[in-house]
């Protein structure tokens, strides 16, 4: 009889003793949608990758966009694999980017690759293992113009990650021009969101967050992007990201962060 694994559209996943899924969008063609547990982790266009569905990643993916001229080739790291959207979306605004993706479960990896290839010509490394650990096994000469950090999805989040002395050693692997971005999913009440905010702005010199202007009040749980650089907050990336949206969307930075970190 066949095994849960081997079931066409399942995988399961042993670090975690979760079941992914991938499913077809019902709603867009050439979309698939990729499950962990009972949670939706990603989607995933693979006629058009430039298209991003879920608004969180959207906000990544503009902040891509600023962190270099468009078009324009880079070399991106990226801490938690899952469905590898933003691989793609890099790929299809710039191609020829060199990228490297770290995925703490191998089946996953292996699953995503199987059911939903990335584009050829795509340059893609993949490393198997704990993002605090691999981050410090690549080639000390590799510099990257964007690293981002995707694992955090509740109040409960890795120690040794979530952290100064985790994005200290993130910055060093930076680019003078490079973009530190943060995915931080949260409760309402946003503990690790304000923890993330404070430990930041010990590690590199600017810290900007952007997300919906809800997600602000404390009020909602959700998503709030961090992003990290080496010189000051630009206002007219904040003015840039605002008029992107998606919309409502509100960026804080300076004092304006200070009551989201106390």
């Amino acid at each position: 009889m066949p095994t849960e694994q081997a079931h066409e559209g399942r995988r399961f996943l042993r670090a975690t003793g979760q079941h992914a899924a991938i499913e077809a969008d019902p709603l867009i063609a050439g979309a698939y949608i990729l499950r962990i547990g009972e949670a939706e982790q990603s989607h995933v266009n693979l006629v058009d990758p430039a298209e991003i569905l879920y608004e969180y990643l959207r906000r990544i993916g503009h902040l891509v966009d600023l962190a270099a001229p468009g078009g324009q080739a880079i070399t991106a790291l990226h801490l938690g694999a899952g469905g590898l959207t933003l691989a793609r979306y890099i790929e299809a605004t710039r191609p020829g980017s060199e990228q490297h993706a770290v995925e703490l479960e191998r089946e996953l990896l292996d699953f995503v690759l199987q059911k939903l290839p990335l584009p050829d010509g795509t340059r893609l490394a993949t490393h198997i293992g704990d993002a605090r650990e691999t981050l410090a096994e690549l080639p000390r000469e590799l510099g990257f113009d964007v690293v981002i950090l995707d694992i955090f999805s509740g109040p409960e989040a890795p120690a040794h990650i979530a952290c100064r002395e985790f994005y200290e050693e993130a910055a060093a692997r930076l680019r003078p021009d490079g973009v530190l971005i943060v995915n931080v999913g949260d409760e309402a009440a946003l503990t690790l969101v304000r923890s993330q905010v404070a430990a930041m702005r010990e590690a590199i010199p600017d810290v900007a967050a952007f997300a919906e202007s809800g997600m602000f009040t404390g009020r909602y749980p959700g998503n709030i992007i961090l992003v990290g650089t080496r010189w000051p907050w630009p206002a007219a990336w904040t003015a840039e990201l605002l008029a992107r949206g998606p919309h409502p969307a509100a960026v804080l930075s300076g004092v304006e962060l200070d009551r989201l970190s106390g």
